[in-house]
């Protein structure tokens, strides 16, 4: 019901920049939370940043004051600025959108964007 399509990822250096974008559509008029989430290899897939319907972010102690979560309603899209990056920021980062149906939440993932950070 809900497609999430990251793009914007790449090869950034150390202290660069991405910014990535996911374009929901599909079932998209129930979302309330969108989020970045990342998953390096061999590791646990991690909260990122979390942006409520209302604007109400959450950062991880990681990438606060790095990172900045933002969302278009009109086109349906949120967006990772991630600036001073940093070789441990390398992973697979997914975007997230939480549904809220009449009587539960459902989860959607989308394909996931590599971002590397290296020299």
């Amino acid at each position: 019901q809900v497609q999430l399509v990251e793009s914007g990822g790449g090869l950034a250096q150390p202290g660069g920049s991405l910014r990535l974008s996911c374009a929901a559509s599909g079932s998209i008029f129930n979302i309330n939370t969108m989020g970045w989430y990342r998953q390096a290899p061999g590791k646990q897939r991690e909260l990122v940043a979390t942006i409520t319907s209302r604007g109400s972010t959450n950062y991880a102690d990681s990438v606060k004051g790095r990172f900045t979560i933002s969302r278009d309603n009109a086109k349906n899209t949120v967006y990772l600025q991630m600036n001073s990056l940093k070789p441990e920021d390398t992973a697979v980062y997914y975007c997230n959108a939480r549904r809220l149906l009449p009587t539960k939440a459902v989860e959607h993932w989308g394909q996931g964007t590599q971002v590397t950070v290296s020299s």
